[in-house]
């Protein structure tokens, strides 16, 4: 009879093991599963904020880029500051500058086909990169000489806190400046 309770006494300490959950060496194996997933996703976690915010200069940027476009088409000239837009856009946020100097725009009138405005989204916080729009007056067509304003968004390759490198026009084209700068929105 002893040799019968002792194998149901075993019996019954089995199944009480069972019930019982998770064993401590089980639980640290998830935490530190845990711990992994976490650590593997909280800097693209991170990122995502300061995309955000860059979307708010591209939008920015683009929105200045266009009403600089329709300003031209009805002045013959492009605007030299955001007031002169109706501000279409505040000058300044939390995290960018759009103009140069108060709310000016840099106006270039080299002559009456190469008249350009540029136009700088620069980064006010190191973890931010900075944007240049540029919109320019071209020669559409060489044989009728009919003329076409031409746009460029552009954006620094890395975060910084300067202007993004202006970039190129020639006579038919503009083209963001290589290799520190890359094109959007083609």
């Amino acid at each position: 009879m002893k040799s019968e309770l002792k194998a149901k006494f075993l019996q019954h300490l089995a199944a009480k093991k069972k019930d019982q959950g998770f064993t401590l060496i089980e639980l640290l194996v998830v935490i530190i599963i845990i711990g992994i997933l976490s650590a593997i996703a909280l800097p693209s976690f991170l990122n995502q904020a300061n995309k955000a915010k860059q979307s708010e200069a591209r939008q920015y940027v683009g929105t200045l880029n266009r009403t600089q476009q329709a300003y031209f088409l009805e002045n013959s000239t492009f605007a030299t500051s955001i007031t002169s837009l109706a501000k279409p856009v505040k000058g300044d946020t939390t995290n960018y500058r759009y103009a140069d100097n108060g709310d000016k725009f840099t106006v270039n009138n080299f002559k009456a086909t190469n008249e350009n405005v540029i136009i700088y989204g620069t980064s006010l916080k190191a973890a931010l990169k900075s944007y240049v729009g540029m919109v320019a007056v071209a020669q559409a067509d060489p044989t009728t000489s009919e003329a076409t304003t031409l746009a460029v968004l552009c954006e620094s390759k890395n975060p910084t806190t300067n202007n993004a490198t202006t970039p190129t026009l020639s006579a038919t084209e503009l083209k963001c400046t290589e290799p520190d700068t890359i094109p959007l929105g083609k």
